[in-house]
């Protein structure tokens, strides 16, 4: 690993002058020894403000000096956008190469270098959502049975912990961390409840159904479980009788996931998506899993669900009081 003391190279650029690259020198090892900031960043930075440079030498017919780039315009700015654009750049690497330039023209506007106000007059690219991809009903109820990893070194009552935990994410859509953040008087014996109150995003509390069968596979858990389960601790704790860390349930599902021929995407979080996403297909109300969800926006919910904005208005309509 590279030392952080160490200072950083002058840089050397054919497109622009010495004005430019020792302040792109002094920016770099500002980021490094300052901001922290990891040796990838730092080089994807430095090549997306190189590109730049390349393009305006190129744009404007001259080397850049640090007076032309301080006298960028919005129009100059695009002109790079659309050419990298056209070079089928995502829009993630868009919006970290505007990152880049912004923190640049900062540190010059710090430095009494020079105002880079074309920078700040640009909208982020804007990124396209991508869709959770759901995990077949089948393969998230085999996540669900301890008998699926009856052939693992591990105690039963691990294994039974682990379906219990990845019941509960499945059967009621819950994050993962409001799963593991339960305490066990949360939790209501089967037969006696089937709601569950738990917190979620900014500390917010919401009430969400659970099956029977899935507090009975957390009843069949804390009955061989070894370590004393207080009303006011965790519902799930880790080997040692602490509480269950996240990555736990994050390496059983890579490791089943494997047993079961399914893609990396199946993930903890992927059985909450196809909580949702089942749901939805089996005619559920789109504001109701909103609320089952936690999601204070409506418009994320019908990203999680991957359904288009017609079918939306659809549901909608139809579950709608007044419709």
């Amino acid at each position: 690993m590279a030392r952080t003391d160490q200072p950083i190279a002058p840089l050397a650029l054919d497109c622009a002058d010495t004005t430019v690259t020792q302040e792109m020198t002094r920016w770099l090892s500002h980021l490094r020894a300052e901001r922290r900031l990891s040796p990838k960043t730092l080089e994807a930075y430095s090549r997306d403000v190189r590109q730049c440079l390349a393009f305006l030498a190129e744009h404007w017919g001259a080397r850049v000096t640090l007076a032309a780039f301080s006298a960028l315009e919005a129009s100059d700015v695009r002109a790079f956008m659309a050419m990298r654009r056209a070079d089928e750049i995502g829009g993630r690497s868009l919006m970290r190469a505007l990152a880049g330039l912004r923190s640049f023209g900062r540190f010059l506007e710090r430095e009494g270098k020079g105002k880079v106000g074309a920078l700040s007059a640009i909208r982020a690219p804007k990124i396209a959502k991508s869709l959770p991809k759901p995990i077949h009903v089948e393969a998230a109820r085999r996540f669900a049975d301890a008998d699926e990893r009856a052939g693992e070194e591990r105690e039963t009552w691990i294994l039974v912990r682990d379906a219990a935990v990845m019941a509960l994410l499945y059967g009621s859509g819950l994050r993962i961390s409001e799963a593991l953040g339960l305490k066990r008087r949360d939790v209501p014996k089967p037969g006696e409840g089937d709601v569950l109150v738990v917190t979620g995003k900014g500390n917010k509390t919401r009430m969400v159904p659970v099956l029977q069968n899935v507090l009975q596979l957390i009843a069949d858990y804390a009955a061989i479980c070894p370590h004393q389960l207080s009303p006011t601790g965790p519902m799930f704790v880790g080997a040692r009788g602490g509480p269950l860390s996240p990555r736990i349930i994050q390496l059983t599902m890579e490791r089943l996931r494997g047993a079961l021929g399914l893609p990396d995407s199946a993930t903890p979080h992927a059985l909450r998506h196809s909580f949702a996403t089942h749901l939805l297909s089996r005619g559920g109300d789109l504001r109701a899993i909103q609320e089952l969800l936690g999601h204070a926006s409506l418009s994320t919910t019908q990203i999680y669900t991957g359904i288009d904005s017609e079918r939306l208005l659809e549901v909608y309509r139809s579950a709608h009081p007044r419709g």
